[in-house]
Parts: C-alpha cells; structure tokens; sequence
C-alpha cells in the first residue's frame, strides 16, 4: 500500500501533516486522522459539502476537474466558496498527489 503526504492547514494558520494510503478519499484519510474541520456529514456520498476545502494553487490544476455534481454541492458551502473550493470527498488519493497542500474553512456548517 502507498502512502502519500497530505497538509492540512487550518484557519488558524497551523498545519497538520498527515501520511495517508492512496485510494481513499481526502475526505475519508482527514476523518481518520480526526480533523475536525471535516465534518463529513453525508459520509463522503456528494449530499452535503460539509468536506470543502480550499486547493492550494500550486495544487488545484493537479486535481481532477470537479464533476457537475460537485459543483453544484459547493454552491451549498458554509464558507464562501473560492476558486480553488473542493469536496475532500471528491479528491481521490493517488501517488502523483503526495505533498498535497489543502487549506481548511473556518466552519463546514
């Protein structure tokens, strides 16, 4: 199994670091870890947006592109929505995203 890199930061500004198996989701690798800026309400299923996070820049053209389905979730976001806004659910771990970078929203509700 790899394992890859993930930095979670917070918005406080503190980062977490956390090493992950590839082929879940980020959603489900920050629950794990007990994050708990990742409400993940719906249980990563797409009904609730309650994983957004916010791609590091650098990152976001390395992600898949967000399926309709997804962007019509992060419409519903506590946090405003930025350009870079993604479901952790929606981001599926692989080798090419080790050293991830992801910045957490204040609140999910």
């Amino acid at each position: 199994m790899t394992r890859i890199a993930l930095h979670l930061e917070s918005a406080d500004g503190s980062t977490r670091t956390l090493q992950a198996a590839t082929g879940r989701s980020l959603m489900q690798a920050a629950v794990a870890a007990g994050i708990d800026a990742i409400a993940a309400d719906c249980g990563g299923c797409l009904n609730c947006a309650t994983c957004h996070v916010f791609a590091d820049p650098a990152w976001a053209a390395q992600l898949p592109p967000a399926a309709a389905d997804e962007l019509a979730m992060l419409g519903m976001t506590a946090a405003p929505r930025e350009a870079t806004s993604r479901l952790a659910c929606q981001i599926t771990l692989v080798p090419g995203l080790d050293g991830l970078r992801v910045r957490l929203p204040a609140t999910q509700y």
